[in-house]
């Protein structure tokens, strides 16, 4: 279960002013390291891990919140997840809003703080939530908006290439999972842990067959 990009408010024409360009064609050609390693893309878990889980979220999107905990559960506990969040506001001007301020608090090391906050606020969020879900979390707002002033165009540009990515592969709403070679939607702990073990059984082979 989860947000249908193109049913829910149909596609992103309807994006804030300024912001129409976000909404990309289809990219033919999957760039597997872009998605996996973008340098701009803030990176959660274990950097070093041995399974990259790469999460295609939208802030407005009921069913990454209902997961998001289940996700920070295993990625702890597990110690071996490499998390990649990939910002995907498709689904309410409010999306984009809450991506920028998230990925603007990455430059004073606190997207995990931003990201967290956002995903506890429950319901489709105003942008009054937004700033108050950011300033729950403990983050310097004058240095916020001073990032996003100075960074905004290398955001949107994260934005825009993650947009691409997403068209790339087919991806159809939130929230998105790729975890190791497999994709999935949804998932509960449960379903988190089985699909990363899975992960490793089919790395494992793949190198064993490589011969590595």
């Amino acid at each position: 279960m989860h947000h249908d990009r193109r049913t829910v408010l149909g596609g992103l024409a309807f994006l804030a002013a300024g912001l129409p360009s976000l909404a990309l064609a289809q990219d033919s050609q999957i760039d597997t390291n872009a998605i996996l390693n973008d340098p701009e893309a803030p990176v959660g878990g274990n950097p070093g891990g041995d399974v990259t889980i790469v999460a295609f979220l939208d802030y407005n999107c009921p069913f990454c919140k209902t997961s998001a905990a289940e996700l920070a559960r295993v990625v702890k506990e597990d110690g071996k997840i490499r998390l990649v969040y990939k910002d995907w506001p498709v689904i309410a001007e409010t999306s984009v809003y809450a991506a920028q301020l998230a990925l603007a608090a990455a430059y004073q090391g606190g997207y995990q703080k931003a990201h967290d906050a956002l995903m506890a606020t429950k319901g489709r969020l105003t942008r009054q939530q937004i700033s108050a879900a950011i300033k729950g979390a403990g983050l310097d707002l004058a240095r916020l908006q001073a990032d996003l002033d100075s960074h905004g165009d290398k955001i949107l540009a994260l934005l825009k290439r993650t947009m691409a990515q997403a068209d790339s592969l087919g991806l159809q709403g939130t929230p998105t999972y790729l975890v190791g070679p497999f994709r999935t939607s949804t998932l509960d702990y449960k379903g988190f842990k089985q699909v990363v073990s899975d992960a490793r059984k089919k790395q494992a082979g793949d190198k064993k067959q490589a011969g590595e």
